[in-house]
């Protein structure tokens, strides 16, 4: 049985009974045969595609505005009052692709309430069901519901109000006096005082998002510096805290951010609940971040929970990247978008996420402006580009912009221009008479490119179905492939080549002898600085944007290390990359993308950070201080003690030493005799 997206989302509105939230219906699969024939033979062919058997799932997650499906396995559904979710599968039918979550060996898995929501009012279990309802409702339990959807913290209340579950109903009794309190954590000495805008902030004002055009509330605000600095600005700011603001008001706001919190709070019922409710008060985006650390860090401290105790009486809890990413996703129930170690997005506008995704991954060029053709053979033609350049010189530059012709409502004096030269067609067409645009093609060439590059890495990740799209995006596919088939298929060839090792080492070949710039290890690496990351071939763009994709954007990284053989992409940060000629490695991040996992190694402590030599093959005369590096490692070479043949060298210490040994030491650039 055959159904595209229309059809699909036309059946899941006509379902009467189901327990409904804003994007989804859910309901028990022997109401949806009920109710819905069509939708659940559908459903079952799908299942029978994906190869997931009639005893996998019992309740069937429909999305209303997407083209999308979850199957999620409830055993218990009919013998427990609140059961447990044991196993999801969500599908995507637009891209055709699975995420299979197991609960089986979680200890606090989510669970199921009011089940009579899930079954038609005609089941023998709805009056039972209700019932049960009722006694939850009766006790004050459906209160506070951020508090209700995971099997420990549900638990917890029913103790918390005085009762106990008996064969799944609700019995009041004494709370024991007996029952052991908490360890006090104090939890306001983990507010630190700011005096420059955090990194999530600093991550929004990076894509646009503090330009003024969203309200914005920080959802755990510490000592309000970050606000401080905000209003200073004028941006429409507002921020609550338990410690320091407790009595502002929790405002809704196009922007959230929960900055740090979810690591200090050693309850997690209180993690969820937190993260639940800043989404509750997002209207676009939340943005979440939290500690990141490795084992070497963690080990210092002090165990408490499922975090570490600080000497000062606060809790810390440390995620992996992919850790905290699985943490939000199983809250929200969506998607969380890695923009930096420790730092997501989740969009709750589908359209904004699309394009933040799609921009991420566009070059940006410096276009040349218009110059004038000195062969003007239309003389009507140059008295229009004479009368009307200005207008055209911004024209033009949209067009270099978009790689194409940009529709009425792309161009903001779209009716200036067609009501002094009748359409973009013949505004274009002026110019071609009159100017040189061959940098047109290769504005449309970097276009077609980009797109490319940003279908592949949707592929590998979670991106929106055709119809979800930006019209501006619709209009590129129109543009550049024709069909959306038609660049699928396209991006697909370019993800599924990534798994030829010997393709990607003549990519890397071929990308050493074209850079400005890079270092090549041959057959093992390409190393080249993130400044050159966009002139790499779409191939291997893909390949480090499905790496950055795990970790976040390329925001404060140096170089990246393409490994030939091992699908593996790191990422180096260098203290003083720019001002110094042996510039220490900080931080080095190895993703591991078959495995899709990431690796965290931070040189601090008792980890000696080694230094960068021969940085000069990096970097092109477009750097500040390219002649003086040239320089520099010419003139290393004519140590002894220092191989030019090798990638690495003597720690700093140790090179001064040797140095010294010889009467030399080295300031700035230049080497002085001691």
């Amino acid at each position: 049985m055959a159904m595209d997206r229309e059809a699909y989302l036309h059946l899941v509105s006509e379902i009467r009974y189901s327990k409904r939230l804003p994007d989804a219906k859910y309901l028990h699969k022997e109401s949806l045969r009920s109710q819905s024939p069509a939708l659940f033979g559908f459903l079952a062919i799908v299942a029978q595609a994906i190869k997931v058997s009639d005893d996998d799932w019992n309740i069937a997650k429909l999305h209303a505005r997407d083209f999308k499906v979850s199957y999620l396995s409830y055993p218990a559904f009919y013998s427990e009052s609140y059961p447990s979710l044991e196993q999801s599968i969500a599908v995507d039918l637009g891209l055709l692709t699975t995420k299979v979550t197991s609960y089986s060996d979680s200890k606090n898995p989510p669970i199921l309430h009011r089940k009579e929501l899930f079954i038609e009012p005609t089941n023998d279990c709805y009056d039972e069901f209700c019932s049960i309802t009722r006694e939850g409702e009766a006790a004050g339990l459906y209160e506070t519901p951020f508090k209700i959807g995971f099997k420990d913290s549900w638990e917890r209340l029913i103790k918390q109000k005085g009762y106990s579950l008996v064969n799944g109903r609700l019995v009041q009794v004494d709370v024991a006096s007996d029952e052991l309190s908490e360890d006090k954590i104090d939890r306001h000495l983990t507010a630190i005082t700011r005096y420059e805008l955090s990194s999530p902030f600093k991550c929004l004002a990076k894509h646009g998002y503090l330009n003024g055009n969203h309200s914005v509330f920080d959802y755990g605000c510490g000592k309000g510096d970050d606000l401080r600095e905000l209003e200073a600005h004028g941006l429409n700011v507002g921020g609550w805290d338990p410690n320091f603001r407790p009595d502002t008001e929790q405002l809704e706001s196009d922007i959230v951010n929960l900055g740090f919190v979810i690591n200090v709070i050693e309850n997690i019922d209180e993690r969820i609940e937190a993260i639940q409710r800043a989404f509750a008060l997002s209207k676009r985006l939340l943005v979440i971040s939290a500690m990141i650390a490795g084992e070497a860090t963690i080990s210092k401290f002090a165990p408490y929970k499922d975090g570490i105790l600080t000497s000062r009486n606060t809790f810390q809890r440390y995620y992996s990247q992919s850790e905290l990413q699985d943490f939000i996703e199983r809250t929200l129930e969506d998607d969380a978008i890695a923009v930096a170690p420790g730092i997501f997005y989740v969009f709750k506008d589908k359209l904004q996420e699309q394009e933040f995704l799609s921009n991420r991954h566009k070059r940006r060029q410096l276009w040349k402006q218009l110059t004038g053709d000195s062969d003007r053979k239309n003389v009507s033609a140059e008295m229009l580009f004479v009368t009307h350049k200005s207008l055209l010189d911004k024209f033009w530059m949209k067009c270099l912009e978009l790689g194409r012709l940009p529709a009425n409502d792309e161009f903001v004096c779209s009716s200036e221009l067609r009501e002094a030269l009748g359409s973009h067609q013949k505004a274009f067409r002026i110019l071609g008479q009159c100017v040189d645009t061959s940098d047109f093609a290769r504005a449309q060439q970097m276009r077609k490119e980009d797109l490319l590059v940003y279908f592949a890495l949707a592929l590998f990740g979670k991106r929106k179905t055709y119809s979800d799209m930006p019209e501006a995006m619709k209009r590129d596919i129109r543009v550049f492939f024709d069909k959306y088939k038609s660049v699928i298929d396209e991006a697909k060839k370019l993800l599924f080549s990534l798994g030829d090792v010997s393709l990607i080492n003549g990519l890397c070949n071929k990308a050493h002898e074209e850079l400005p710039a890079s270092h090549l290890n041959p057959g093992h690496s390409l190393i080249v600085h993130e400044k050159f990351v966009g002139l790499l071939p779409s191939a291997l763009r893909i390949y480090v944007g499905c790496a950055a994709q795990l970790f976040g954007d390329l925001e404060d990284i140096d170089l990246v290390k393409i490994h030939i053989t091992s699908g593996k992409v790191s990422f180096m940060n260098y203290e003083g990359f720019d001002s110094s000629p042996l510039p220490l490695l900080k931080e080095r991040i190895k993703v591991k993308l078959r495995q899709q996992d990431v690796d965290f190694f931070e040189y601090t402590g008792c980890f000696t950070s080694p230094s960068l030599y021969w940085k000069s093959i990096y970097i092109d005369p477009s750097f500040p201080d390219y002649k003086k590096q040239v320089s520099f490692d010419h003139k290393l070479t004519a140590f002894s003690f220092v191989d030019s043949d090798r990638e690495y060298g003597p720690h700093r210490e140790e090179l001064d030493r040797l140095l010294a040994s010889e009467g030399k030491i080295i300031k700035g650039y230049r080497f002085y005799t001691a």
